[in-house]
């Protein structure tokens, strides 16, 4: 294989893809298929040929692709399990009396909001609680 300068590696290094590449969301951090095969040919046409790559090297590299893909669909599906969850939660707080754990806000909620890290429960009186830990639901 050859690295980013040119060198020839057996390290299993993908040119193109970076530690930063992994932290981005799903849909830039997935590779295709037709990717992956286009980086797959570039290594085999770069590579030494007096050091070419044993097919067991990229055997390692499909199985490895593979698992990355399938993590990235798992992943997907558990944002959307926990979506659902979130929305049936705050579906169960509304019509009901919450109670902040400090017990100085209360009230009937009237409304919720959905946020990425939680939900926020409008009561009648116009007052908005983080429903949380501590807090209470009658």
């Amino acid at each position: 294989m050859v690295d980013s300068v040119g060198t020839s590696t057996s390290s299993g290094y993908m040119p193109g893809v970076t530690a930063a590449d992994s932290s981005k969301d799903s849909t830039t951090a997935a590779l295709n298929y037709e990717s992956f095969l286009k980086l797959l040919v570039a290594q085999m046409k770069n590579q030494d040929p007096t050091e070419p790559m044993d097919s067991t090297q990229q055997m390692a590299q499909l199985a490895t692709f593979s698992q990355v893909e399938q993590t990235i669909k798992t992943n997907k599906n558990l944002e959307n399990l926990l979506q659902r969850t979130s929305l049936q939660e705050a579906n169960s707080v509304i019509g009901r009396t919450v109670t902040s754990d400090d017990g100085k806000i209360s009230g009937v909620v009237t409304e919720v909001t959905l946020y990425n890290d939680g939900i926020v429960a409008t009561l009648e009186s116009g007052e908005k609680i983080i429903v949380g830990p501590g807090v209470t639901v009658k």
